[in-house]
């Protein structure tokens, strides 16, 4: 008498190898099991049509994000290379349509989440959210700050999930794609690397309670503030997985301690003892150096910094940088302050002297990029109040004075030798 076998993988049935009876045939536990992950990668299949086909190689990714960041060559590069290999491991999963090819032993890669390091307003937030355009994955942003501890009032770390959810308009398969990019994660160091007894709430405790969602768990997403279909209540689950963490900081004082560490130790005494050093090493030279001994120090446990074998250093922005960042993106605040303008029939332009004014205001206020929007406001304030009710004038030109005394920009008619060699023209 011939025992029952699996349909799929003809294994015979045994008080081991218990089989499910079907109709016209039988299926064994391990078959279900990977009919379970057949099926689960026909949606990540799915999911593919929202990505861009086929995905960008890493120099047309950097192509890409240098038409809106400016510099931070070798960070574009290793971020570039990251999310590539990322989603092209996933790409490379969902080809699996069979029970066979599900059941070959592939060699598992795992995912290399990264750790941004750099000064404020060098790009970090702006250079994750356009790799996450260019995928065309959902891309969300949490402040590390507002985190804490589960247990405790503020938010838990899955509402990050729940914001990436709901970026994603509630398709689950689609946020397990997705790239969370954490802030100010700086703001979680210990106070010091020596444990104490006290409990820290919104520090070590936070990156206790990142562990899991960054290496990959299965999380249940908590009801509040999350979007849900109105003819369902149940609990949603999300693989974590698949989920690419970028994680930034400016990580102030580190420096400190990589150029502590970098020091010769030098005993000698007396004369004949090598004199010290005064040269000051510049700060991305100091960041491009971190090691893990380095973060550890500065306040990270070794388990979160362990998830993050990608570390990034951005350099600080100089006046050059700036001025670029003014008028060579496509996003340039100049382009976008000469077609607030020219909604009203005028033509705006800035010399030369004036955009280097304005960077170099920016500067002090060492708020890298972000200060030149607020440069901007402040010189154009008075004069975007006026535009709308003027009726003579088609054109307005900036000049230093205007940035460094203050002095009121003036509204002209255009004429043809007026129109000086000026820089960021639309």
């Amino acid at each position: 008498m011939t025992l029952p076998h699996c349909s799929f993988c003809s294994v015979e049935q045994a008080p081991t190898t218990p089989l499910i009876a079907g109709s016209d045939g039988y299926i064994c536990e391990s078959c279900v099991r990977l009919a379970n992950q057949v099926i689960t990668s026909w949606g990540r299949k799915r999911t593919l049509t929202a990505l861009h086909t086929p995905l960008p190689t890493p120099a047309a990714m950097k192509a890409r994000l240098d038409d809106y960041v400016i510099g931070q060559d070798l960070a574009k590069e290793i971020l570039c290379v990251a999310v590539y290999n990322h989603y092209k491991r996933l790409m490379h999963e969902s080809n699996h349509h069979s029970i066979h090819d599900a059941g070959q032993d592939n060699v598992e890669i795992g995912k290399s989440n990264v750790l941004l390091l750099g000064p404020s307003g060098t790009g970090k937030t702006l250079l994750a959210s356009t790799l996450a355009k260019i995928v065309g994955v959902p891309f969300a942003v949490a402040d590390a700050t507002t985190l804490t501890q589960a247990g405790y009032v503020g938010e838990d770390v899955e509402s990050i999930l729940v914001r990436l959810l709901d970026v994603a308009e509630g398709n689950v398969e689609r946020a397990e794609w997705g790239i969370v990019y954490l802030d100010e994660v700086d703001k979680l160091a210990r106070a010091s690397e020596t444990a104490t007894v006290s409990r820290d709430v919104s520090g070590e405790g936070v990156q206790q309670a990142l562990l899991k969602l960054i290496e990959g768990a299965q999380v249940k997403l908590p009801n509040k503030n999350r979007k849900r279909d109105n003819n369902t209540d149940k609990d949603l689950i999300m693989d974590t997985r698949n989920i690419l963490f970028i994680a930034g900081g400016a990580f102030v004082g580190l420096e400190e301690q990589v150029s502590k560490r970098l020091r010769p130790s030098n005993r000698d005494i007396g004369f004949h003892a090598p004199l010290a050093t005064t040269e000051k090493v510049p700060l991305e030279a100091l960041l491009s150096e971190v090691q893990p001994s380095d973060l550890r120090c500065f306040g990270l446990i070794p388990e979160f910094i362990g998830r993050m074998p990608v570390v990034a250093a951005l350099t600080e922005l100089d006046e050059t940088a700036l001025i670029k960042i003014l008028t060579e993106p496509r996003n340039a605040l100049v382009k976008q302050y000469q077609q607030l303008f020219a909604y009203e029939q005028v033509d705006l332009q800035f010399t030369p002297a004036a955009l280097s004014a304005i960077a170099c205001k920016a500067l002090t206020r060492g708020t890298g990029a972000r200060g030149l929007r607020s440069v901007m406001e402040s010189l154009l304030r008075h004069c975007m109040f006026e535009l709308p009710s003027r009726q003579d004038g088609n054109y307005c030109l900036v000049e230093e004075a205007a940035v460094t005394t203050g002095q009121a920009l003036q509204f002209s008619d255009a004429e043809p030798d007026a129109r000086r060699a000026v820089a960021g023209s639309a």
